[in-house]
């Protein structure tokens, strides 16, 4: 398997934000159940806009009724990032927020006025006004890692006036932040090898958190303790990325885009894997309204549409370059997509990212 770090720090960068492709060799299971080979795509409109470098995360702002996305920038040369104010009909550039640090996880607050957004590579978070584009507070983390970098802040969730952000640290921890001050209340230690994806449940009142060591750990958000630990327990290796969740029948879903190549669906109450799905995938999203389930397949070039009852692909999205962070709109029937470019060898990439809008 690739290294998880690597340098320089561009390449650092890929592999500890949201949006992270890692590949691996891994043997084929003896059965396994694919969802992989999908059907002829049908015709269904799409509008792709390039944007600018470095796209990861987007939030729908439902006060402003915009789409802002994340922007790094470039690795090669250029300082700081951007946050575009995007309309969401159109994917029309309607604002640009010229920040000072990279930006890469996004989250929302219950209301839509404001959005946080993880300056990963700086270990920090900025909290935004959703309708002046401003950046608001800051706050940056203490600590450093092995290399003395600092520890990189991913995935980012908003719940009941505080933040949760995941610490790449081995052993990895979760920020637990007061979002009206942006100031740390507490550590949650000892959440295993890098913290990916964070979710909240309204059905069990718990955060999930998933890690690099194919754990996914069952949080209090009232006492900030861990309470489980949920595994495959099948005997393979896993990293997990990145989560969703199916809140009326309790189902959870994570991805590995490393060496298991699948999504696993697991049974919250049980806590046992109920389905596998094989195929790379890195995006997760649930879609109540529809019931699906959507896939972002970086490796493959794809976006899986799955019927969330049978896991049966309905419908198949190919690019030409790579789909990473997926977001479902508010009334359930628009799929915001963003692409990525490769990279050049001296970390340039070949080209402006995009951000593709699907009607469902």
């Amino acid at each position: 398997m690739k290294s998880f770090f690597t340098t320089p720090k561009a390449a650092l960068a890929l592999a500890i934000v949201a949006v992270s492709g890692l590949s691996a060799c891994q043997a084929p299971a003896k059965k396994t159940e694919s969802a992989v080979a999908a059907p002829e795509p049908v015709k269904t409109q799409r509008l792709m806009r390039e944007s600018g470098e470095g796209l990861y995360e987007m939030v729908y702002s439902t006060a402003t009724k915009s789409l802002f996305v994340a922007s790094a920038q470039g690795f090669k040369d250029v300082n700081g990032g951007m946050i575009y104010r995007l309309d969401p009909a159109t994917l029309n550039v309607k604002g640009e927020t010229h920040t000072d640090l990279k930006n890469f996880g996004m989250a929302e607050d219950d209301n839509g006025q404001l959005f946080y957004t993880t300056n990963t590579l700086d270990g920090g978070v900025s909290k935004v006004d959703a309708r002046s584009g401003k950046v608001l507070q800051r706050l940056m983390f203490k600590g450093k890692d092995k290399d003395g970098d600092p520890i990189g802040a991913r995935e980012v969730l908003f719940h009941k006036g505080e933040l949760f952000i995941g610490g790449v640290a081995d052993p990895g921890f979760i920020s637990v932040v007061n979002a009206q001050t942006m100031t740390l209340k507490t550590r949650i230690q000892n959440a295993g090898k890098w913290v990916t994806g964070i979710i909240y449940s309204p059905l069990t009142d718990r955060v999930y958190a998933a890690n690099g060591g194919g754990e996914i750990l069952v949080i209090n958000p009232h006492s900030h303790k861990i309470e489980k630990r949920l595994t495959a327990n099948d005997g393979k290796e896993y990293l997990f990325l990145n989560l969703a969740e199916d809140p009326a029948t309790g189902r959870l879903f994570v991805t590995d885009d490393s060496k298991a190549k699948a999504t696993l669906v697991f049974d919250e109450r049980s806590g046992n894997v109920i389905k596998r799905i094989e195929g790379d995938a890195l995006g997760i999203k649930f879609n109540a309204r529809r019931n699906e389930i959507y896939i972002s397949q970086r490796e493959s070039k794809k976006v899986l549409q799955l019927d969330a009852t049978t896991y049966a692909v309905k419908n198949s999205w190919s690019f030409e370059t790579h789909p990473n962070s997926l977001l479902v709109s508010p009334e359930g029937e628009t799929l915001y997509v963003t692409l990525k470019q490769d990279f050049n060898k001296d970390n340039s990439t070949k080209g402006p990212d995009s951000v593709v809008r699907i009607a469902l």
